[in-house]
């Protein structure tokens, strides 16, 4: 006699839910087993940015002009010379100064001892006018004399401040610290008032200044966030200012961004490209260490779910923070290298040995 054993169907439910079990247990274990990290490619929120080209300008940026006449007599800095704050970059001579201090010097001393003297007469006209053994105009007299010398007295210090100022500006100081741009002068050339001597800049201070389509300039103002792309990478800007009128002819605003103290390989006068933000949008992003860069090209290593792994080409976007956009050649879900180079030795390992075999 046939014994009929009875078979029970599981619901497809069930079915599902034991290939997505038996999907992740293979994947922790598989994942054990390999000698990178994963992670998957997911979608985010990310600025939606717009590119621009901008100048570079030094934020300090002066050109030092003479503040008294005379002869150059000393030229301490030329072209590309590291100035610090404060140091001489130029002296004149100094023999008309010197000697129109000395004269003030003399005439203050004048006006002291006139000042003593009628300090003197004073106090001994207002006993007597106290005594009522002089006139009341005999007293005004010497009041008057009193407050004249002390007037003079003020006036002969102003005019040895003034000459000492003088003096002062006969050596020209470099007001911070910066690079020599340019010079003006040369040794023993005679130089009037206001002519320019030496022109420099800093570079530790810098800002890009860029125009902006009045179209975009209303999405900008609400986020006020841009980003400079340089050679050492995307540099944040620590401020943005947006001029508050347009230029007629062009209908551009002027955006004024400034950069951390900092070189970053910029230098006055460089157009840069600038990423303004106007909003954002839903980006595809790996972390930016799990990118493989070789020339132009640029890939990922990808973990199927069979275990594969295969290095694929990839079209990288911007970068925000530690993670990059990727614009095409991988999808959300798939499972990447995180570190690449020891991704590639395993794939070749596994090649050797499967030739091996």
């Amino acid at each position: 006699m046939m014994t009929r054993h009875r078979i029970e169907a599981w619901p497809v439910p069930a079915l599902a839910a034991a290939a997505v079990l038996t999907f992740a247990s293979w994947y922790a274990e598989a994942a054990e087993t390999l000698p990178f990290e994963t992670a998957a490619a997911e979608t985010a929120r990310a600025p939606l940015e717009r590119i621009y080209d901008g100048t570079v300008e030094a934020v300090h940026q002066a050109t030092m002009s003479a503040q008294t006449a005379g002869r150059i007599a000393e030229v301490f800095f030329d072209v590309d010379d590291y100035v610090e704050p404060g140091e001489p970059i130029v002296r004149f001579t100094d023999v008309e100064q010197q000697s129109a201090l000395r004269q003030a010097k003399a005439a203050l001393e004048e006006a002291l001892a006139h000042e003593k003297q009628a300090e003197a007469e004073f106090g001994r006209a207002e006993g007597l006018f106290r005594s009522g053994s002089s006139s009341k105009r005999e007293y005004d007299q010497a009041l008057a004399a009193r407050d004249a010398a002390v007037a003079r007295v003020a006036a002969a210090r102003s005019a040895v401040q003034t000459t000492e100022q003088q003096l002062e500006y006969t050596l020209v100081r470099a007001p911070y610290a910066g690079i020599v741009t340019e010079r003006h002068v040369e040794v023993g050339e005679a130089v009037a008032v206001g002519q320019p001597l030496m022109s420099g800049l800093s570079l530790e201070s810098l800002r890009v200044v860029i125009n902006l389509p009045q179209q975009v300039a209303a999405r900008v103002r609400e986020h006020e966030t841009a980003h400079v792309l340089t050679d050492e990478g995307r540099v944040e800007a620590q401020s943005v200012t947006i001029f508050p009128f347009a230029h007629s002819a062009s209908n551009t605003f002027t955006v004024r961004i400034e950069l951390p103290d900092g070189q970053f390989a910029l230098y006055p006068g460089m157009f840069v490209k600038v990423a303004l933000v106007i909003g954002d949008a839903e980006r595809l992003l790996v972390p930016s260490h799990a990118l493989l860069r070789r020339s132009e090209v640029t890939g990922v290593y990808v973990v199927s779910g069979e275990g594969d792994i295969r290095l694929r080409q990839v079209r990288a976007g911007n970068t925000f923070d530690d993670q990059t956009e990727i614009l095409a050649g991988l999808d959300a879900g798939e499972r990447v290298a995180l570190d690449p180079v020891r991704a590639g030795i395993y794939v070749k390992s596994q090649v050797v040995a499967n030739d091996e075999d």
